[in-house]
């Protein structure tokens, strides 16, 4: 095996033929598309002891440890506000989330907090593609278009989306009711008889009550660029075999940087817990039926940390809109939004609508002796 040389932009030289290596998704090596040259990833995924950052601590200092911070080249997309990072050799690009031209000369130089893990890709381009295009074999009402856009395997690009996590522990106070099911009876008059008869009504009783929890590794999407509820069907994500931070990772592949502040996303973050606290609640209360009125969280010990998560991207216009495409890289997962074909919509119910009075009068011809 030879070896490799690291260019001042982080890029992997092949000794053998001066091409870039590139990450090959499902391995720890650097690969050479063209004359098969590999090398070694050093780090090793799934041993990597995580460690997570106080997030107090970071609230009132503003600050981060020196090591804890990158300097990146990025570019903002003035059509959808992705914030991609960039080479600094680049000097023309197009937006892999919505496919418009970047302004290269806009770009400008930023320092983010840096991710301190990664998830790297497991699932190849040509998977994702294969994936990809039986998820769209499978769409209803579909354009035309749509059917043929995913036959090149080149309109999915492999992009690290970043994500906050964050661990906490959590002291619920409520107040509410409980309500529980009896079974009483009384009498009517029909036809001048009575009759006796039961129903079930409902008795309230006020409670309260403290729940505890402790929330370990709550997912929040960093990104503004993707469509949160499409993202978020991309779990579950094996996070127990998250590796420390390796550029090599990257190699190949497109990274976005953060836009969703640390604080921003904890708030975020809150609302995610705050379903499970409710659930918690309606647990504690019991009975058949359960009202809250009322309910305060504390959020004690509180931690985060910033990692990359790989996802297959493509994105498809359609009439002026941008529908977006994610494949998880890990598990291959297929999410997005997809446009409707009205006219295919319109001549469907045409179609059902004939079929219809054409089985009626079918039907009304036999009732009556006909044909």
């Amino acid at each position: 095996m030879e070896e490799t040389e690291i260019s001042n932009t982080c890029h992997y030289k092949c000794t053998g033929c001066g091409a870039d290596l590139t990450y090959a998704p499902g391995t720890t090596q650097l690969q050479c598309q063209y004359c098969g040259t590999q090398q070694q990833i050093a780090s090793e995924t799934g041993n990597t002891i995580v460690n997570e950052n106080d997030y107090l601590k970071y609230l009132s200092e503003r600050a981060i440890d020196s090591s804890e911070k990158q300097t990146i080249h990025t570019v903002n997309c003035k059509s959808c506000g992705a914030t991609v990072t960039l080479d600094s050799h680049v000097t023309s690009d197009k937006c892999i989330f919505c496919g418009t031209p970047l302004i290269v000369s806009e770009s400008q130089t930023n320092q983010i907090i840096k991710p301190k893990y990664l998830l790297p890709f497991t699932i190849t381009q040509q998977d994702a593609h294969t994936r990809f295009k039986t998820w769209l074999s499978k769409l209803w009402f579909a354009p035309n278009k749509l059917k043929h856009y995913g036959d090149n395997t080149d309109m999915l690009s492999g992009v690290y989306i970043p994500y906050w996590t964050y661990d906490s522990n959590t002291e619920t106070n409520y107040t509410g009711q409980r309500g529980t099911n009896h079974t009483e009876s009384y009498t009517v008059t029909v036809n001048g008889k009575s009759e006796r008869r039961t129903r079930t009504v409902i008795r309230w009783h006020n409670v309260s009550g403290h729940v505890s929890h402790f929330f370990d590794d709550v997912l929040i999407l960093a990104s503004n660029s993707l469509p949160r509820p499409v993202a978020n069907k991309l779990d579950p994500w094996d996070l127990n075999n998250l590796t420390g931070y390796d550029e090599q990772y990257l190699s190949g592949f497109r990274t976005e940087s953060y836009q969703v502040k640390v604080e921003d996303g904890f708030g975020i973050a809150k609302s995610v817990m705050n379903t499970t606290i409710e659930q918690l609640i309606r647990r504690d209360i019991g009975g058949d039926h359960q009202r809250i009125s009322s309910c305060s969280t504390s959020y004690s010990n509180v931690t985060f940390k910033h990692i990359l998560l790989p996802v297959w991207i493509s994105a498809y216009r359609f009439k002026g809109k941008t529908y977006r495409f994610l494949i998880n890289g890990r598990t291959g997962e297929v999410q997005g939004e997809r446009p409707w074909s009205w006219i295919k919509i319109t001549l469907a119910s045409l179609t059902a609508a004939a079929l219809g009075t054409g089985g009626y009068l079918l039907y009304s011809c036999l009732q009556n002796g006909g044909m």
